[in-house]
């Protein structure tokens, strides 16, 4: 007989949703947190304190509001680490607060201790203490996410060397700092500590970065961090890092150029933190980055009661994506089949300024032989942009010419995460350019950009030049 209808191991975003979801059918949960504190990497470490931090940054620094005053302009003219840490605390806490209320609400169990397996439906909890317990459960949500990638060249110290889960809680705000690896997470950190004021060098051996944006986009994004100074270097392998006298970080470039600085974030990956669950005595294992294989319509690994969702699965890696992950893998469990998932979903790049993008870009139009047409947007061109002050960002709508329908939007610059939506929402109703130019937007909005972006597209592909041509 099981303990439970369900264990799930860990309490990140897909982790909660698979736990109260299935509580919400009656289920019998119980959530295995190794942390002190429910809520996972992405509440404690990744999402809620990285996109804290920004805000804060924003907000002390007076970024939004440059436009006007000047670059000179601050609301607070001396930052340190001490005020970044404090909101991002308090917004743990109220995070924490509120996910345990949910759990308690819900009746859904929590044990804190490192989860292992003991067999397929079996598993020991060690506690904090070194105390053990073991549960048995007829359906298993895997659910751990994942842990910064270390390797042994890079010699990590928590003073001037650190990974992405140690960045937070920096000591002091350094005045030079390189970041290594130029993926979300190493893009987003390196601007907001532009944002700052700090020298940032940008350095990815690869030639290109954030390859599933829109090329376009992140021409606009890369001309706006050069204009800030921020040292980006493509094609720039790391061959070793040693520490100076000082304890400054240098590092050895395999074009024999040398980059030092007073900090240095490692940001070139992450592994499913699964090492510690035994899955051989569950009948699984992960692969090489310690993520686990799963069906990606049911989530089911290859044994058809054990489950995995979230980062520790891979991509897309998203907190938005690993919630529905997790109700997906909690309804079809107990045999309950959610909607379909809608074709297209945002991606969230939280950087300074902002990127987002949902459905295809222009080279995966391209790709797949679509006619097309873009229509572009500067958002300083909208009233609502003069009255923020804003001096950068763009939108960029591409369109089918056979069938006018929406095929991708793309914005970077301030409130694109917010501004997807809309064009998120016409994707996947099949809308076409008529949408965007027959209806009326608030007035002044930054959402505006999306008539003007479509009129700009319809002068270039369906206006009265190409009746003419006809």
């Amino acid at each position: 007989m099981a303990d439970y209808d369900l264990i799930v191991i860990g309490s990140g975003p897909s982790g909660r949703r698979a736990a109260v979801q299935a509580a919400k059918l009656g289920k019998s949960v119980l959530v295995v947190e190794k942390g002190r504190r429910v809520g996972g990497v992405s509440v404690h470490t990744g999402t809620i304190p990285s996109k804290t931090m920004r805000e804060t940054v924003l907000n002390l620094t007076g970024w939004r509001e440059r436009g006007f005053y000047g670059r000179a302009y601050r609301v607070k003219q001396d930052i340190s680490a001490a005020d970044i840490q404090a909101r991002v605390l308090k917004t743990l806490d109220h995070e924490v607060d509120v996910l345990e209320h949910q759990f308690v609400r819900n009746g859904v169990r929590t044990a804190t201790g490192e989860a292992s397996f003991v067999s397929p439906h079996e598993i020991r909890i060690t506690g904090p203490g070194g105390e053990t317990r073991q549960e048995r459960a007829a359906f298993f949500v895997v659910a751990c996410g994942t842990v910064p990638f270390r390797p042994d060249y890079v010699p990590f110290n928590g003073t001037s060397v650190f990974d992405s889960d140690e960045i937070i809680e920096l000591p002091k705000l350094p005045r030079s700092m390189v970041v290594i690896g130029a993926g979300v997470i190493g893009v987003e950190y390196a601007t907001i500590f532009s944002a700052l004021e700090v020298a940032v060098t940008l350095i990815e051996p690869r030639a290109s970065f954030l390859d599933f944006v829109d090329k376009e986009l992140i021409d606009e994004f890369v001309h706006e961090l050069r204009d800030r100074n921020v040292s980006i270097r493509l094609g720039s392998e790391v061959t070793k890092i040693d520490l100076d006298r000082a304890g400054r970080p240098v590092c050895r470039l395999a074009n024999g150029r040398d980059v030092a600085s007073d900090v240095l974030l490692f940001a070139a990956g992450r592994m499913g933190q699964t090492t510690g669950l035994n899955l051989a005595a569950a009948g699984l294992e992960s692969d090489h980055r310690g993520r686990l294989a799963v069906d990606p319509k049911t989530l089911q690994t290859k044994v058809p009661h054990i489950y995995a969702a979230g980062d520790v699965i891979g991509f897309p890696s998203l907190a938005s994506t690993s919630l529905e992950q997790g109700r997906l893998a909690a309804c079809h469990a107990f045999g309950l089949a959610p909607p379909p998932p809608p074709e297209f979903f945002p991606y969230g790049i939280y950087s300074v300024p902002e990127i987002s993008t949902v459905g295809m870009s222009e080279e995966e139009v391209r790709r797949r032989n679509i006619p097309y047409e873009c229509g572009i947007a500067r958002l300083r061109e909208t009233s609502r942009g003069h009255i923020m002050g804003v001096q950068n960002g763009m939108m960029k709508l591409i369109f089918s010419k056979k069938t006018r329908r929406l095929l991708g939007a793309h914005i970077v610059g301030e409130g694109a995460t917010e501004l997807i939506h809309i064009g998120q929402a016409v994707l996947n109703l099949k809308g076409t350019i008529d949408y965007f130019m027959e209806n009326t937007f608030n007035y002044p909005t930054l959402a505006e950009a999306y008539k003007v972006a479509s009129l700009d597209a319809w002068n270039r592909a369906f206006g009265p030049a190409m009746a003419l041509d006809a």
